[in-house]
């Protein structure tokens, strides 16, 4: 159960001194806080503690929540997906099927218009769906897999480019990246859409297992990227990603940077020099000067 599973990795990566326990000069076998230190924190029993890590307990109170929140430190975010665990733990959901990855033409039309800024969407499971050339572009070498298989997250575990794309702050893409998804599990477990990306990743990178068993659910606070890219040079762009209206599983996401400024000449270079949209007037032009067989 997602609720045990949250709660062990929470407890096991809290340490004693976190939270003022003091500690005695023995080894501890067990790494972060033992069962019986948290429910004391809590005040709670531990057999009731046991049977909630174990998924015996299902309809844990919302003061209950709270106080394995303070205990464990949890931050807001952290706390509200402790209770939509504890929500879903309560009642029978019934796996839903994953959602479609249709774009409405309007979607397309906004992203041509977005143009130089590298823009695209994703769906929950940060499969890549729409783009326009910059933001195919961004992730250098993306291009070179089907359409069906871009998937961001794939990308930074699995590409052999992305470490070197993002050599500043590796560490800080990776951790949101495995946030995101463990968040979206952890509501929805049974999503084919996620279960096979996951499964997929923690088969492939142990990079990306090792993360997953932090059960991490908030990355760090947003921040500039900076891409060190093979086409158009280093540069620093500011994101911003949005949910879709009337399609929350589709997110639009935009990098931008200051007009005239060296990123914007790189943001610039790498739109122009990106493969154009069938249909396109400069691709139909690239066409048109091509000489004839």
């Amino acid at each position: 159960m997602e609720l045990g599973r949250f709660l062990h990795a929470r407890r096991t990566q809290t340490s004693p001194a976190q939270v003022g326990l003091t500690v005695g000069t023995g080894l501890r076998r067990t790494p972060g806080l033992r069962r019986e230190e948290l429910a004391t924190l809590a005040g709670m029993s531990i057999d009731y503690y046991v049977r909630l890590e174990r998924g015996k307990e299902t309809r844990p109170s919302p003061a209950v929540l709270d106080a394995l929140a303070r205990a464990l430190r949890l931050d807001d975010a952290e706390h509200q997906h402790l209770r939509e665990l504890a929500a879903r733990a309560a009642r029978y959901v019934p796996g839903l099927p994953p959602p479609g990855r249709t774009v409405s033409p309007h979607l397309k039309l906004i992203l041509e218009t977005l143009r130089p800024n590298p823009a695209y969407v994703i769906s929950r499971s940060m499969e890549l769906l729409a783009w326009n050339p910059g933001g195919l572009a961004l992730y250098a070498g993306l291009d070179d897999w089907p359409a069906a298989q871009r998937n961001l997250a794939r990308y930074l575990f699995l590409h052999p480019t992305a470490r070197a794309l993002f050599q500043d702050d590796w560490e800080y893409q990776v951790r949101g990246c495995v946030a995101r998804l463990r968040a979206q599990a952890g509501i929805d477990p049974d999503a084919p859409d996620l279960t096979s990306l996951v499964g997929e990743l923690l088969l492939k990178s142990p990079e990306f297992a090792k993360l997953w068993e932090r059960y991490d659910v908030v990355g760090r606070k947003k921040a500039p990227k900076t891409f060190h890219h093979p086409r158009a040079g280093v540069f620093t762009l500011s994101g911003q990603s949005m949910c879709v209206e009337d399609t929350p599983s589709q997110r639009l996401g935009v990098y931008t940077a200051e007009p005239g400024s060296p990123d914007h000449d790189a943001m610039l270079l790498l739109d122009l020099t990106a493969p154009q949209p069938a249909g396109h007037p400069a691709a139909q032009a690239g066409q048109e000067g091509r000489p004839r067989s």
